[in-house]
């Protein structure tokens, strides 16, 4: 198995990336989270409290960046939207958009447009049969409605209202590999279809590779093709994306407090760890009065995903 090649430093962090709990609507086939209806794993009130503590005493912290599972579904969503919104901080909410069909959460259009939250929301493709294929029989249908209804709220329009999507690629079914494709001609093929058929707007497509871990991974591995795949990685990796990575301004923050580097370290159990080697916790970091308790990034071998070709995060393509 590959072993990552570069040690990866942290800067100061401006960035709380947060994982409110494992529990969706939807079951997509490559959910690196493997979120579900049945999944009961949020947030706890006790970790709420450390989180709005956090948001008042570290003004270095920029955006928060909620995630799940469906993060409207879980504990804490509003308390933290609101307050890191009071503060003045960005808000980015990871939606599938479906989740404005489930009742009780009808309200999220107008309370996300109301609060000027920044959506990405998931669509990774622009052709119905692809994304019901990934995300379940009608998903692409309910989607393009809650774009629409995006749109009429103001999103994609105004200035401070922006509509951001993500591509993801299919899962591959042999190995014959690829890379997400350019993401600026990628990008315009979205918006001339999404336009053209459904009078849709939106500001920037994310192109995002999949990483081998959760359900993608196990897709990998009934086809005998996770070796393989993790070495296509591997020799598509490029030096240049380290500098642009997200998990160096970046915590990730999980529904028991845990502190890691990137989301998928979090899935992984791939600790981030003081100078000393111990596994961080939000209480840590608030007893240290510090987020700068990092020094090195923890490195796996899915962490070629992130710095193959153009590279990928979930702002996207790297360079």
């Amino acid at each position: 198995m590959p072993t990552f090649p570069a040690q990866i430093f942290k800067r100061q962090v401006h960035t709380l990336q947060i994982n409110l709990g494992r529990r969706c609507n939807l079951t997509c086939s490559h959910c690196h989270v493997e979120a579900s209806p049945q999944r009961t794993e949020q947030l706890t009130p006790e970790v709420c409290g450390q989180i709005l503590e956090v948001l008042e005493k570290f003004p270095q912290i920029q955006t928060v960046d909620l995630t799940g599972g469906a993060p409207e579904m879980h504990y804490g969503f509003a308390s933290i939207v609101e307050r890191s919104r009071a503060l003045g901080k960005e808000v980015i909410v990871r939606s599938n958009l479906t989740i404005y069909f489930v009742p009780g959460y009808e309200y999220l259009p107008q309370y996300c447009a109301d609060l000027g939250l920044r959506i990405v929301a998931s669509l990774p493709c622009y052709l119905s049969e692809n994304v019901d294929k990934m995300r379940g029989q009608g998903v692409f249908n309910q989607s393009i409605a809650a774009l629409q209804r995006l749109n009429q709220l103001g999103y994609g329009l105004q200035p401070h209202l922006i509509l951001d999507l993500v591509y993801n690629p299919a899962l591959p079914q042999t190995a014959e590999f690829s890379l997400p494709p350019a993401q600026s001609s990628l990008s315009q093929a979205y918006r001339d279809f999404l336009n053209r058929h459904f009078q849709i707007q939106f500001n920037h497509l994310f192109t995002i590779a999949n990483l081998p871990i959760g359900r993608t991974l196990h897709h990998l591995e009934r086809l005998n093709l996770n070796q393989a795949y993790l070495d296509f990685l591997a020799a598509n990796y490029n030096s240049a994306t380290l500098e642009h990575l997200m998990c160096r301004d970046l915590l990730s923050i999980d529904y028991l407090g845990n502190i890691y580097d990137c989301d998928f370290h979090q899935i992984t159990g791939t600790p981030a760890s003081d100078r000393q080697g111990h596994p961080l916790t939000l209480a840590d970091l608030l007893n240290q009065n510090s987020l700068e308790a990092i020094a090195t990034i923890a490195t796996q071998p899915y962490c070629y995903g992130c710095t193959a070709g153009n590279g990928s995060s979930c702002g996207g393509a790297l360079l």
